[in-house]
């Protein structure tokens, strides 16, 4: 059989539908995760974490980070030291929220310890939100496991 134009615009029309229909197929299958499940009630609040974060660059700009295999370890700076400090320390992994951690921290020698898990290799950022004498705190840095 001899094939013509008309077959050959025929053929290529078909080809552009099935991979258009392969490509929505394949789209609607790819999960994503939103960073938070409240982000609206986060945004309103986000003026108190820029205020904390600026309060942090004056007071936290001596933060020290310490990784080995299966522990993370934050050095507060010395004007933490003798002072009762309490908060939370979130490992925010962008790619997977499964491999999320997030640990209540409280101390008063202004060193923390976080155990880490086996499974926890790649980029992440440490969202350290720390209250010391009534005031709130925000330090957030990008760190390698």
């Amino acid at each position: 059989m001899k094939m013509n134009w008309g077959h050959k615009i025929v053929i290529v029309y078909l080809l552009f539908v099935g991979g258009i229909v392969f490509l929505a197929i394949i789209s609607s299958q790819q999960k994503f995760d939103l960073v938070q499940k409240d982000y609206y009630g986060a945004e309103l609040k986000y003026q108190e974490v820029i205020d904390a974060s600026a309060r942090a660059q004056k007071q936290m700009g001596g933060i020290k980070l310490l990784v080995n295999d299966k522990t993370l370890t934050i050095q507060l700076p010395d004007t933490f030291k003798d002072k009762e400090v309490e908060g939370v320390a979130h490992l925010y992994f962008a790619a997977d929220e499964n491999k999320d951690l997030s640990q209540n921290i409280k101390c008063a020698n202004a060193k923390v310890s976080i155990p880490l898990l086996q499974n926890m290799k790649g980029n992440y950022t440490l969202k350290l939100e720390v209250m010391k004498e009534g005031i709130f705190y925000y330090y957030e840095q990008k760190i390698f496991l």
